[in-house]
């Protein structure tokens, strides 16, 4: 059996290139065709693809392409269409809601695509540019949307088995495509209880990932400063968002940038919660490391963070997304306490390892 990743553009390391990277590993001899490859950016991460056989699309070759990645949605389809996939029994996409990967010619080969989220830009989910304050962009964007809409709908019909990596995203997958979808949660690493050492419940809250407008982050940083508790921040900025927050912070609020695996782990575990404040988040694997180093969530109830955390027993939710409903929630976090082996048996529920045999079950009892 021949299969060939695809995935939409490798810039920044998250969620979705954690799923990529868990494919790749369970078919490591499939080459990832992408539209654009930019290592430099990838910070600590750059290794991690180091040695694959990464296929880029004639986007590649334009000049200040770090710029544009916003504007080459525009040429996805074209993008995607012009590589050859004739050789190949399975094709597995991993779609970030950025761009239109599912628009290729898939020959004879049957489509798999897991669904990190129909594109948020395009069905009314906050995004990490607030580009709705320009009034001709807005004007232009709506207009642009249309068509893309229209595309998107069109590609989301080449797919013959669709993958949501939760069930917040299958409803949405079934609202905008009307198309059923699998549910199989992305890969989260279950450290060993003793892998990483750092000092339990220290005082201090984590939060961070990927810092871009729709996680929120301002507003923790918010309460924070309210309460006077200290914050550890860790991620790159998106968009200077990043410069927008440290304008709000206090000396007890830290900012880390970006950080290695042994780090983020570090941090994970000696923090008395991790906070997550973004707004309807198509899965966030951030909530589940947390809870698999044991440290409980603080997290704004909405999206796919309601499947992974359990109320009172791994986490605590608020409701609205101000400053006073988090304050809220802290103060009622404070106020109990959690069991850290419950946080990680509950944890190992989203393990890489059940990933890896959903996925492959799935690939080889296709019809």
């Amino acid at each position: 059996m021949k299969v060939a990743l695809v995935h939409d553009y490798i810039k920044e390391y998250g969620g979705a290139e954690k799923v990529l990277e868990a494919l790749h590993e369970l078919f490591p001899d499939a080459p990832v065709f992408t539209s654009v490859y930019l290592p430099q950016f990838l910070g600590p991460h750059r290794e991690r693809f180091a040695d694959w056989d990464i296929r880029t699309s004639f986007l590649q070759k334009i000049p200040f392409k770090h710029k544009l990645i916003s504007p080459f949605r525009l040429l996805s389809g074209s993008v995607f269409k012009s590589f050859d996939f004739s050789v190949f029994d399975v094709i597995i996409s991993s779609s970030t809601g950025a761009y239109v990967p599912n628009l290729l010619n898939k020959k004879t080969s049957q489509l798999f695509c897991y669904c990190h989220t129909p594109p948020r830009y395009l069905y009314g989910y906050a995004t990490a540019r607030n580009w709705a304050r320009n009034p001709w962009l807005r004007a232009g964007a709506h207009v642009a949307n249309h068509f893309l809409r229209m595309q998107d709908f069109k590609a989301s019909q080449n797919v013959d088995q669709y993958i949501a990596n939760s069930e917040e995203v299958a409803i949405r997958i079934k609202k905008f495509y009307r198309k059923d979808a699998v549910v199989i949660y992305p890969p989260v690493d279950i450290p060993a209880p003793n892998r990483y050492l750092a000092e339990k419940n220290q005082d201090y809250f984590l939060a961070g990932g990927r810092l871009a407008r729709a996680k929120h982050i301002d507003l923790i940083i918010r309460a924070c400063v309210d309460l006077n508790k200290s914050l550890k921040v860790f991620g790159k900025s998106f968009a200077g968002y990043g410069e927008e927050l440290k304008l709000l912070a206090n000396s007890k609020i830290e900012f880390l940038g970006e950080v290695s695996d042994e780090e983020k782990w570090k941090l994970y575990k000696g923090a008395k919660a991790y906070l997550f404040a973004s707004e309807d988040e198509d899965f966030g694997i951030m909530p589940v490391e947390s809870m698999a180093s044991g440290t409980p969530v603080i997290a704004h109830r909405s999206g796919g963070v309601k499947e992974t955390v359990l109320e009172n027993k791994t986490g605590i939710f608020f409701n609205d997304l101000s400053v006073e409903s988090l304050i809220q929630a802290i103060k009622k976090f404070e106020s109990r306490k959690f069991s850290e082996k419950e946080c990680r048996s509950w944890a190992v529920k989203f393990s890489k390892d059940r990933f890896m045999k959903e996925i492959k079950k799935l690939i080889e009892n296709r019809k």
